[in-house]
């Protein structure tokens, strides 16, 4: 065997043989990233157009962020939330500034940051509004995805996430997402927060009807309801602002982060909400030995500046239309084996028709070819690249989907050809 290609197996039999499997990795074993391209153990380049869903928005090792690790490597890295530091303090200065939110509360995972959420709602829901403690409910979407944490996997309105992993807390009412008349069925007196994510991601890339954040804010205030914003994977310039909400014309009364808040090094969420939601929280009701360190504020606070000074959200939405339209070019070319194409800034949803094939087996002739992307559902694949992808770049990555989609529609001529039946 190849000496090279051994050494791809060998990395690849060691997590399948000892790793849990409970994941299904397209079959790259990366050795080094830098900005959108990175590169497998046997020197192959790829353009990354993953971005590790969001997380590294920034790129592969933006070299500013980088520098700002290192410089707090050598100072302190973690002591925990028993002492005051030198960098948190600055991060929530900028997470309030930039987020519009008077306070912000670190955690590490975005999973963590909406366990967080829950928290806060339910107490807000008792303390605040008056609800009976245990009987307080959240609204929640199908087609929902917060994460994996067992609270939130109760919640889910997917099969595979819940099976097997009962018994789950309850507490949760689900509406159909987009739809106001199904949010108002599914609403009780004890109702005390909608948890929501802006465009859903993983059900996917599903962009919400006009109007509907708008009616939603409007019913939340009316009755008395937190509406909380999920933006662990939309927010931070991915859908072309800030912040998906801001596409809505609302502010919602929470807002969830993660992901592109760790800048690509290190897993940094947070919770932010006004004093009339966050005044819930009091010493030992919440906490995270790791949430806010001090090498991860660092890190995050440098990201923050970069996605400003650099102008990379500003850019996002003209780069996400260029990139939009040149892949409606191709869904042309090859009906039917593209039935859509949606999404909004950087963030793309190719939906694959299923009697065509599968959008797993298009990912991973796409990684063949050189470029980096990862299906959901069976049907979606996603596009998300760090938001310092170039043109030429993003023209290079449609031109290699281009070739793909083609061959493949020509399989499924041929295969037509050869039965007899109409496509």
């Amino acid at each position: 065997m190849d000496a090279k290609r051994d050494t791809t197996d060998s990395f690849i039999a060691k997590e399948a043989r000892y790793g849990a499997r409970n994941y299904a990795p397209v079959q790259v074993v990366v050795d080094h990233a830098k900005d959108c391209l990175v590169w497998d153990v046997d020197g192959r380049e790829y353009i990354d157009m993953m971005s590790a869903y969001s997380s590294v928005s920034h790129g592969h090792l933006h070299p500013r962020i980088v520098a700002a690790a290192q410089r707090q490597l050598e100072k302190v890295a973690v002591t925990s939330r028993a002492y005051y530091g030198t960098t948190l303090g600055p991060l929530l200065e900028k997470l309030s500034e930039v987020t519009g939110f008077e306070r912000a509360l670190p955690m590490n995972t975005g999973a963590e940051a909406v366990e967080t959420a829950i928290k806060c709602a339910r107490r807000w829901g008792h303390r605040i509004k008056g609800v009976p403690d245990g009987r307080q409910r959240i609204l929640v979407a199908r087609g929902n995805f917060h994460g994996r944490t067992s609270t939130i996997i109760g919640f889910s309105s997917e099969p595979e996430y819940r099976n097997g992993f009962g018994p789950f807390d309850g507490g949760f009412q689900h509406f159909d997402y987009g739809d106001m008349q199904s949010v108002k069925a599914a609403a009780t007196p004890d109702t005390c927060a909608v948890l929501i994510e802006p465009i859903q991601g993983e059900a996917g890339v599903i962009v919400p009807p006009p109007g509907f954040f708008q009616e939603l804010r409007a019913w939340c205030t009316a009755h008395q309801v937190l509406l909380i914003d999920d933006e662990v994977q939309a927010g931070l310039g991915r859908t072309g602002k800030w912040f998906a909400f801001q596409h809505e014309g609302i502010r919602p009364d929470a807002l969830i982060l993660g992901k592109a808040l760790g800048a690509g090094l290190l897993p940094v969420s947070a919770f932010c909400a006004d004093d009339k939601v966050m005044q819930v929280f009091s010493p030992n009701s919440h906490g995270s030995t790791f949430g806010g360190n001090a090498l991860a504020a660092a890190v995050a606070l440098e990201g923050l500046k970069v996605l400003e000074e650099e102008g990379l959200v500003d850019h996002c939405a003209e780069k996400g239309d260029y990139l939009m339209r040149r892949l409606r070019e191709v869904q042309d070319e090859v009906r039917p084996l593209i039935r859509d194409v949606r999404g909004r800034g950087l963030w793309i949803g190719v939906d694959i028709e299923p009697s065509c094939t599968t959008a797993r087996d298009l990912v991973e002739r796409l990684a063949a070819h050189g470029l980096l992307s990862k299906e959901t559902h069976e049907t979606v694949i996603r596009f998300a690249p760090p938001l310092t992808i170039t043109f030429e770049l993003m023209d290079r990555a449609v031109e290699i989907f281009r070739r793909v989609a083609r061959e493949k529609h020509a399989e499924l001529a041929g295969r037509v050809a050869r039965q007899g039946t109409p496509a």
